[in-house]
């Protein structure tokens, strides 16, 4: 199968999304399909990313990546968003490639640099289905980016709910990760949603084997974590992530213990990475700012932990909440967005009500307080990510664009299309 995808975002870019569709080009190429990859250019960012180059290009047997023209995205100074003047690079690549499928990742995102929905012209034109997968709510991160006043954000919300349904109902499918996002996109009015087990990380590289005594002081140079519990917070170090709800609840935790009792481990980097060294360094001198993680090095930064803590309310899914169980490891989340599919509360992790502080610091001063409880935790949680593997979300994914393609063919409107087309 010949598959094009249009991202909007790639490796050297580490997060969520961008590590789970490098795994899915390892995946596909394996398989021995052939795919181009449409992506931002992050030559711009080459002091940020240096090593920027190592993504593009043939980046594995079959699988070509190509940095389209691009510009900042929301003002981030380590975020790209595919520009207009991509437009004629893309199509002239697209009927070049002649793919059988058009696949488009967070298409709102990408139709705001591209004046246009990404991918349907040349799909229109070509006879071939394009579909499409929802990702990030968006629609929610207004309030965290925008210092505006609340009308002022209800407008703007409401311009974006109707670029919400313009967008993802002009394609065939729209995929989702998760029933709880799919039950929101349906109240938006997109109606063209399909909710699959798309949901994957890397199995065989997590696993509480990788814990091991004296694992920060030989890796970072920090003997003293030894004797402390190891709270670790993974992801872009940005407003949407929760972090103004983090300083309070952080501030309350460590007001009813030890500080010297914990230390606080933060990886990843972004926009606020000098307002929670700040922000955090006021409360307790044992915060640890280790910037962008390398991919092959989260399992072992993960599994030598005591507890994951996530308090973003936004999130589609929550790959590192995955992650984290598989390596052994109890997890704190708001009872928010996606993320509560995979936390069995009580089991392999707390749920606190969303911007209760004190709900969130009497289960997080109870994990710190009962080695027990993180233990007991720690040992349940593998059993419950057991069927995540990338394997299964992507064979699932290319089954639903074999189904596409089928479907397809076997509509007279598009038959007719594909007679028409030069080239085709």
């Amino acid at each position: 199968m010949k598959i094009a995808i249009i991202t909007s975002g790639f490796l050297p870019v580490v997060d969520g999304v961008t590590v789970a569709d490098y795994n899915r080009m390892k995946k596909l190429s394996q398989w021995g399909h052939q795919v181009r990859v449409f992506c931002p250019d992050y030559s711009a960012l080459a002091s940020v990313y240096p090593n920027w180059r190592t993504y593009t290009g043939e980046i594995l047997p079959n699988i070509e990546v190509i940095n389209l023209p691009s510009d900042a995205f929301m003002g981030l100074d380590f975020e790209r968003n595919i520009s207009w003047r991509a437009r004629p690079h893309l199509m002239q690549s697209l009927e070049e490639f002649q793919p059988d499928i058009l696949h488009v990742d967070e298409p709102e995102r990408l139709s705001v640099g591209l004046w246009q929905v990404p991918g349907i012209k040349y799909a229109k034109q070509a006879g071939i289905p394009c579909v499409c997968f929802y990702r990030t709510n968006f629609i929610e991160y207004a309030e965290d980016y925008f210092n505006w006043p609340a009308a002022a954000i209800s407008g703007l919300q409401n311009l974006f709910k109707l670029l919400l349904r313009r967008v993802y109902n002009a394609y065939d499918q729209t995929f989702t990760t998760s029933p709880i996002t799919q039950q929101k996109i349906i109240k938006l009015g997109i109606k063209n949603s399909r909710y699959a087990g798309l949901v994957g990380f890397d199995t065989d590289n997590f696993s509480p084997d990788l814990r091991r005594p004296r694992y920060f002081a030989q890796t970072y140079g920090l003997p003293q974590m030894d004797q402390q519990v190891k709270l670790v917070f993974v992801g872009r170090l940005t407003p949407d992530k929760g972090w103004a709800f983090t300083f309070k609840a952080m501030r309350e935790v460590l007001s009813r213990i030890d500080r010297d009792q914990v230390a606080l481990i933060v990886a990843g980097d972004g926009s606020m990475r000098e307002e929670i060294a700040e922000e955090l360094g006021a409360l307790t001198p044992h915060v640890h700012l280790l910037g962008r993680v390398d991919p092959p090095q989260i399992p072992a930064l993960l599994a030598n932990s005591d507890i994951h803590i996530t308090t973003s309310e936004k999130e589609a899914r929550g790959l590192t909440i995955l992650e984290a169980f598989a390596s052994g490891i109890p997890v704190l989340a708001p009872r928010a967005g996606g993320v509560v599919e995979n936390i069995e509360h009580g089991c392999n992790g707390y749920l606190y009500e969303p911007q209760s502080v004190h709900d969130f610091a009497d289960k997080l001063q109870a994990l710190i307080e009962s080695p027990t409880l993180r233990r007991g935790m720690g040992d349940y949680a593998p059993s419950s990510v057991e069927n995540y593997s990338w394997d299964r979300a992507f064979q699932t994914l290319v089954e639903l664009w074999e189904e596409a393609i089928r479907n397809n063919s076997s509509s007279p409107t598009k038959r007719t299309l594909v007679g028409t087309t030069s080239g085709r």
